[in-house]
């Protein structure tokens, strides 16, 4: 063999190298993206996660002097909205506790529930905890922070479940609007290549326009992070991955770790929760 040969024989075997090792690497690279997205589909595992750290704080005592007291009150979207506090490190100066209203009941402080709930659930909400229950907190509380899967009525009835909640002048509201990532389907995304799940958008679950629309009307801007339009950057639609492709809802409703995470980033960088 000449020289020229040889050489020739070399450069075609190192760029076969290169391409087997760059082949290689997606390849697990998709593994793993796969692996992840199995994890997240495991509902059992990754509602653990949703609610753990949300019930150890529930009912906490403020105790530390020193610093500002936060209440977190609400159902499963509470439990959300307090993890992604804890991953990105919001409200770092503050001491948080956390009050656990179920869905079937909601936020709500006023006369006559049972008008409102399905009848079904009405001895389940008179055993759960409510804001009426959470009163003398609510009052020790610098900051009150409510969260919730919003239904149209406790929706429409907020501006007065705030005023009956009498907080002082002293004394910060913030309401977190309700969130949708649609229909989620992990079984189809480990079909899918991943520049395609990059771009992947979902449509929000039929009510959210309606009931984001109710919130916006009727409470004040200083009061209301629409966390709907902040996170999606859309109210027709919303990112399934996040640009590193980590799966932000495992269920359409409710955030995975990396969903905590990237919605934590955004309430940091982009509401008024960051500078608190």
């Amino acid at each position: 063999m000449t020289n020229n040969r040889l050489r020739q024989s070399i450069k075609l075997s190192i760029w076969a190298v290169l391409l087997i090792s760059i082949s290689s690497t997606a390849a697990i690279a998709s593994n793993s993206l796969k692996k992840e997205l199995i994890k997240a589909a495991n509902v059992k595992e990754s509602g653990k996660y949703v609610r753990t750290r949300f019930l150890e704080s529930a009912k906490k005592p403020f105790t530390d002097k020193s610093k500002k007291k936060a209440l977190i009150i609400g159902d499963s979207h509470a439990q959300d909205f307090y993890n992604s506090v804890l991953e990105s490190k919001l409200l770092a100066d503050y001491q948080i506790s956390t009050r656990s209203i179920p869905t079937q009941c909601q936020v709500y402080l006023g006369n006559n529930l049972n008008q409102f709930i399905a009848p079904k659930d009405t001895a389940f909400c008179a055993k759960s905890d409510s804001l009426a229950k959470a009163k003398r907190q609510i009052a020790e509380a610098d900051l009150i922070i409510l969260v919730a899967n919003w239904k149209e009525w406790s929706a429409k009835e907020l501006p007065q479940t705030i005023k009956n909640m009498q907080l002082n002048s002293k004394q910060k509201v913030v309401v977190i609007g309700r969130k949708s990532f649609g229909k989620v389907s992990v079984r189809k995304y480990l079909r899918m290549p991943e520049d395609k799940l990059k771009t992947l958008r979902n449509k929000p679950d039929d009510r959210q326009q309606n009931i984001s629309s109710i919130m916006s009307e009727s409470l004040d801007k200083d009061v209301l992070i629409e966390l709907q339009d902040l996170v999606c950057g859309s109210t027709k639609t919303c990112p399934i991955f996040t640009d590193e492709l980590k799966l932000i809802s495992f269920d359409g409703g409710h955030l995975t770790k990396d969903g905590a995470r990237y919605v934590g980033k955004v309430l940091f960088e982009k509401s008024p929760l960051g500078k608190l």
